[in-house]
């Protein structure tokens, strides 16, 4: 199992930012897949969730409405559209999966929000 993120960087308070996951080694169409971050000193948190199908999502109350979870199943991959962004945005970016009742994490992706 593979999981490698791309698309962070530094951004200005307000603007946007598309993380990508791209996804290997198992049948990815069968599986939720999910995006967290961690900020420094902070732990782990859950930011959104999307069912295998894609046809259920869920978001953390601080993201709600600026961030957006997807999938596409044909090219392996999720992704994450980040609008709105604030500073208390940054930290680093991981996805997960996980696969009878193993967890998998890609090596994150940072993303700073500053101005």
């Amino acid at each position: 199992v593979q999981l490698v993120e791309s698309g962070g960087g530094l951004v200005r308070p307000g603007g946007s930012l598309r993380l990508s996951c791209a996804a290997s080694g198992f049948t990815f169409r069968r599986y939720a897949m999910s995006w967290y971050r961690q900020a420094p000193g902070k732990e782990r948190e859950l930011v959104a969730r999307i069912s295998s199908g894609g046809g259920s999502t869920n978001y953390a109350d601080s993201v709600k409405g600026r961030f957006t979870i997807s999938r596409d199943n044909a090219k392996s991959a999720v992704y994450l559209q980040m609008n709105s962004l604030k500073p208390e945005d940054t930290a680093v970016y991981y996805c997960n999966a996980i696969l009878q009742g193993i967890t998998y994490w890609g090596q994150g992706t940072q993303v700073t929000v500053s101005s």
